[in-house]
């Protein structure tokens, strides 16, 4: 689309944007009465209007059934993760029987690892990526520590080339064909955090699994960002969180995938009563059998208040579609990349190319950085500072507007 930068064609877009109405569907935080830009939506999505009901639907269920909430009433809380798998397939491009919501993510991405990290004779190796969200990093760290393995002799990390700033995918696969016969998994993020950039997931799966190398992903950046397939690009394994673009509240369930073809396999894990068979789990024996699919990697009871959150604000996510949603993050994200080159002299980190970037632009300012982020924290804007220099900008389809956008790179021309 041929881009101008004026509050007329901003509003133009807006007026055209099937997803203009959704935006009232979400509370819009304000400073003395005034509401606020909200590009943060990378870190914490907004809360959707509906969250207040489907609480209080729970709370009443427990003012008035107490225990017996668990399987009285029209939704029992027995059965509440089940709400959420549907929309949960559609966002993920899954199967409802691969999906599960659960725990936290990097809890999930624990059990997952004790599933899926197998290392046996020559291939005990991971690869990842370099500079990864560090709570990976630290989960791998530690997990293969806990193995009786050295980090430093087991994770293979792919770091960007020099003086750039994102990973050149042709490196990523590589890396898999040098190290294949040592590797014993792949796993990193589908979406980095930091600079934005898209993997392509499926490429590396297809690459991995041509190695016999089994392939996870993260995709706390990625899901409810951008269209995903895991199902059909063979991901053997996926977990994420739902306070981003999901828009599930501050430490919201996780979920987590895993592919139907090893839901027969006997995979080693670590078990709860919740994963359990549910139709013999309050026979409370001895020797676990686990729930078909996805679900028997559950652990302890569900949080139901969260969980109700999530199936609120997943039904949303799932109603407007991620074609219409990347659709209009593509347009969002270019447009804001169009009025800060007008406007500002800025070094963005984010691919240019839009299919290799989600709902960010990431923008490098090594001199002053922090300093201008304050400066758009008085002027209303709210984004995310990441050390050492980088603010992180993400305009989200499903409430923010062209018209933000605009008013965004008018205020880097004042600066």
């Amino acid at each position: 689309m041929h881009f101008e930068n004026s509050l007329t064609f901003a509003r133009q877009l807006d007026q055209s944007d099937p997803l203009r109405s959704y935006r009232d569907r979400f509370y819009i935080p304000e400073r003395n009465g005034k509401p606020l830009t909200y590009f943060c939506g990378n870190s914490l999505g907004l809360q959707p209007k509906t969250v207040r009901h489907a609480l209080d639907q729970e709370l009443a269920v427990w003012q008035q059934h107490g225990v017996d909430g668990w399987f009285e009433g029209e939704n029992p809380w027995l059965t509440i993760h089940q709400r959420c798998k549907k929309p949960l397939a559609q966002i993920v491009g899954a199967k409802p029987s691969e999906v599960c919501p659960m725990n936290n993510l990097t809890v999930n991405m624990h059990l997952l690892l004790t599933s899926f990290y197998q290392p046996r004779g020559n291939r005990t190796k991971i690869l990842t990526i370099g500079g990864d969200f560090p709570s990976d990093q630290y989960a791998l760290e530690t997990h293969v520590q806990s193995r009786g393995l050295k980090p430093d002799e087991i994770l293979i990390e792919v770091f960007p080339r020099t003086n750039e700033y994102t990973w050149r995918t042709a490196d990523i696969l590589d890396a898999i064909e040098q190290h294949k016969d040592s590797l014993a998994l792949v796993l990193m993020s589908g979406l980095h955090y930091y600079t934005g950039q898209v993997f392509d997931m499926a490429a590396i799966a297809q690459k991995a699994h041509k190695a016999g190398v089994l392939v996870g992903f993260d995709l706390a950046h990625a899901v409810g960002n951008i269209p995903l397939q895991l199902h059909d690009w063979g991901v053997d394994f996926a977990f994420w969180c739902s306070y981003k673009y999901l828009n599930s509240g501050p430490g919201g369930v996780s979920g987590l995938y895993v592919h139907e073809k090893h839901h027969e396999t006997a995979l080693p894990r670590l078990a709860g009563w919740w994963g359990y068979d549910e139709s013999r789990r309050f026979e409370m024996t001895k020797g676990f059998v686990p729930m078909p699919g996805a679900d028997g990697w559950q652990l302890s009871t569900p949080t139901v208040l969260a969980m109700a959150v999530h199936h609120a604000a997943l039904q949303i996510t799932a109603e407007a579609g991620m074609k219409a949603l990347r659709q209009k993050s593509e347009l969002l994200t270019g447009f804001l990349e169009f009025v800060l080159n007008e406007t500002a002299d800025l070094t963005f980190m984010t691919p240019a190319n839009e299919a290799e970037r989600g709902c960010q632009l990431s923008l490098l300012i090594p001199k002053n950085g922090k300093s201008t982020f304050n400066y758009l924290a008085e002027q209303g804007i709210i984004g995310d500072w990441r050390e050492p220099d980088c603010i992180r900008l993400a305009p989200a389809p499903l409430y923010n507007t062209f018209e933000e956008v605009w008013q965004v790179g008018e205020i880097f021309r004042t600066k």
